[in-house]
């Protein structure tokens, strides 16, 4: 997996390169300002003009680059230098001389022309990954014009006015059309709202030393389309329905039966060999007709009492369950309530933990909370979205959305659990520490059932012996991979939690 890195981190690879290996900053800023050249005429042609906004810092020194190689191609190039020449970094200034000396236009104005931004090609090297303040009120004049401009943006590094570190807009930023960055991505290029800024982030390869480049924390990554390969189970030619894991899904209530089909129909499609229903007698009989693949277990709550449908799901998984999903339509009465803690806290087979579980879980104290993923006897994997997690650690969504990475972090690790955050970008974190962001799936997937559907898929890959980590990371992004094909053939606003149950064997089978 490619780590995924705080502008404190890229620093420190930038020092030692330099420091450590001696590979001169400017053949750095160089082959950066080259990597940008090469996306820049392979997405807009050489037929344009271009519009170069460098700052005063290495951000705008690789802009200076861009305008020379640009300029030495025999293209229209005008650089604007919105810093004054006496503020410029040492490697800024020099490239700014080397520039001058070869004939690049340079204008020493902040705030070029509407008519000069719509016709050009605007590259973005104003602020780099350093940004820790919000962006000065002349400097945010300038961003707020580009981004009216209706000429394309391309951003170096990272758009300017976005945290690299959380992806937080700092007052003001570039909304470019396409983002170069260099080495490693940056947190602030994967998380919203900057991850809407970057638009098609491209991840060139400057000469960074590969040792600088391996994360010893391993404290976040990116999932790409090899990690996800490798992880898919084996099929065996001398194999039966058995070997491939049986799932119980638990869940399902009157006017929720949907929640529950959905997440049994996903498991199948994903590969488990036998999928069984777990639902009250009543939405039992209701569901039969459309109970084809899948097997039924009605429960049998009485008035106030859950013991008998209880003592029917552990029965059920002494003697056959490989994998307990709970959650999906089960409903939010106090019965239900009591019913779930007790099948969570005494469950002896992996567990996926998601939506009316989820639900139930928040209903306790901290305290209980705690309490509760101590007496764990057996592994559990939880999906939430953002407000489900806010209910769970009793804090406002918008605390989340701050840091949603360390939230995700610091909850595995104290309660020992996979947490799978669902969000664009979905997280998973490892009792470890360990945290992965997803890089695939589509806004069309922000649609009523897809939740289920990927607790069905990660509790049969479960059941088909990954375990639950590998099982979160793998689920993750065969689900966002097949959203992303569904959206492909039916548009994102047509696309539903059905379409993405469909499109999981053109999943597999393009990770193949």
């Amino acid at each position: 997996m490619i780590p995924v890195v705080t502008a404190s981190e890229m620093r420190e690879i930038d020092r030692k390169t330099i420091d450590d290996y001696g590979l001169p900053s400017l053949v750095l800023m160089e082959r950066a300002g080259l990597a940008v050249v090469k996306r820049i005429i392979e997405a807009f042609g050489g037929n344009r003009k271009f519009l170069i906004l460098a700052g005063g810092g290495n951000n705008g020194g690789d802009g200076l680059v861009v305008a020379r190689n640009l300029h030495n191609l025999g293209l229209e190039v005008t650089a604007y230098l919105v810093s004054p020449p006496d503020r410029l970094s040492p490697d800024c200034k020099r490239q700014f001389e080397i520039a001058a000396k070869m004939g690049v236009k340079v204008v020493h104005d902040r705030t070029p022309g509407k008519s000069k931004l719509d016709e050009s090609v605007i590259v973005d090297a104003i602020l780099g990954t350093g940004l820790n303040k919000p962006v000065r009120a002349e400097l945010a004049r300038l961003i707020n014009s580009v981004n009216r401009a209706e000429g394309p943006v391309v951003s170096v590094d990272i758009p300017s006015g976005i945290s690299a570190d959380t992806g937080e807009v700092m007052g003001s930023a570039v909304m470019a059309n396409l983002t170069v960055t260099f080495g490693l991505p940056k947190r602030g290029h994967l998380l919203p709202p900057g991850s809407e800024y970057s638009g098609e982030l491209f991840i060139e390869d400057i000469g960074f030393p590969a040792e600088t480049l391996e994360d010893p924390t391993g404290r976040c990554s990116l999932i790409q389309r090899a990690d996800a390969s490798t992880l898919i189970p084996p099929r065996f030619r001398n194999s039966y329905k058995g070997t491939y894991g049986h799932v119980l899904i638990a869940g399902g209530s009157p006017g929720k039966t949907g929640a529950l089909l959905l997440a049994g129909r996903a498991a199948l499609r994903t590969g488990s060999g036998l999928v069984t229903l777990a639902t009250e007698s009543s939405t039992s009989e209701v569901i039969t007709p459309s109970v084809l693949e899948e097997m039924l277990l009605p429960l049998e709550f009485s008035e106030g009492d859950y013991s008998s449908a209880l003592d029917q799901v552990f029965e059920f998984l002494d003697e056959r369950g490989d994998v307990l999903a709970i959650g999906p339509g089960l409903g939010r009465d106090e019965l239900k309530r009591d019913f779930t803690l007790e099948l969570i806290a005494n469950t002896r087979v992996p567990m996926v933990i998601d939506a009316d579980a989820l639900y139930h879980l928040a209903s306790l104290t901290e305290a209980g909370l705690k309490k509760l993923f101590e007496r764990l006897r057996a592994p559990a994997l939880l999906t939430p979205h953002l407000g489900e997690m806010s209910r769970l650690l009793k804090k406002g969504a918008k605390n989340l959305k701050d840091d949603p990475l360390e939230a995700a972090r610091r909850f595995s690790l104290e309660t020992g659990t996979v947490l799978v955050l669902k969000g664009a970008p979905t997280i998973v974190a490892s009792p470890e520490g360990e945290v992965f962001l997803n890089s695939t799936g589509n806004p069309g997937m922000a649609a009523a059932g897809s939740g289920d559907v990927l607790t069905g898929m990660i509790a049969s890959l479960i059941g088909q012996g990954l375990p639950p980590l590998e099982a979160g990371i793998l689920g993750v992004y065969l689900h966002g991979l097949a959203g992303d094909l569904g959206a492909g053939e039916l548009g994102e606003h047509s696309l539903t939690a059905g379409d993405i149950i469909n499109h999981i064997p053109a999943a597999y089978e393009s990770l193949s």
